[in-house]
């Protein structure tokens, strides 16, 4: 069967956004049978989804895959589900649509990456349980949404001095007062994992800010703090893309 992956993200204006997709899709083509491998997005910038949908169908594929490209079960996602179904049916496009990345062991392992990367980059010699780790995420108004982040987490947590979490928007604790509890703690070293998927304006601009605020407000006694990386492009993704979507393709046969 000629079938197609088509990745389906929210979207971002920031260009290293659209470049980390597309590098990922290059990747997963080198590691699967598909004729095409393609990415389109939900809002903000082209292509949406209809051209994405199209774009497949150009290729003469016999089904499309479809991948909703978003760590949490939230709106956006459920919106972009909808969207696709529709425009395949009205087109009378076979269509398999996958699970999101949310409830998956690697998210752990790829946060743990991170934070031992930040380790190795910053010269953070203390042990895993004398460090304390703070996960932002987005943040959402659909409680499903925070469940899979609190559940990711909560994952965490038997390995570090203590892990916790805030929001950049949507949801509570936000950033200051996910520092401030964290401070108030007395820690060694905090060390701060933003739990987003591409280098886009929030991760450039809008987290730096808020983490930066609140350390002035709340850390008088220079607490080193440090930033991971966000998740980018990483093998690891690749290979939950192609688990998700055999996972899918399988039910179906």
């Amino acid at each position: 069967m000629n079938r197609a992956l088509l990745l389906i993200d929210r979207g971002s204006r920031e260009p290293e956004a659209k470049e980390e997709l597309v590098q990922l899709c290059n990747m997963i083509k080198e590691q699967s049978r598909y004729v095409l491998v393609d990415h389109c997005f939900l809002e903000v910038i082209p292509p949406y989804i209809e051209e994405g949908i199209s774009r497949c169908v150009s290729k003469n594929v016999d089904s499309i895959t479809v991948m909703p490209y978003f760590l949490y079960p939230g709106m956006k996602l459920k919106d972009s589900v909808k969207k696709t179904a529709k425009i395949c049916y009205d087109k009378g496009i076979k269509v398999v649509i996958a699970k999101p990345l949310s409830y998956h062991d690697l998210l752990i392992s790829i946060i743990r990456d991170r934070i031992s990367n930040a380790r190795v980059k910053n010269g953070i010699v203390l042990e895993d349980d004398k460090c304390d780790i703070l996960v932002i995420g987005h943040g959402s108004s659909d409680k499903t949404a925070r469940t899979a982040f609190i559940h990711t987490v909560n994952e965490l947590r038997p390995n570090f001095r203590s892990v916790t979490f805030c929001f950049l928007e949507l949801d509570e604790p936000r950033i200051a007062k996910g520092i401030e509890g964290v401070i108030s703690s007395n820690p060694n070293v905090i060390i701060i994992v933003p739990y987003f998927l591409h280098k886009g304006a929030h991760i450039k601009n809008d987290v730096v800010k808020d983490i930066n605020s609140a350390l002035e407000n709340c850390n008088p006694k220079k607490i080193p703090v440090y930033i991971t990386e966000h998740f980018g492009v990483d093998p690891k993704l690749v290979n939950m893309v192609l688990e998700r979507t055999r996972e899918a393709e399988g039910k179906v046969g």
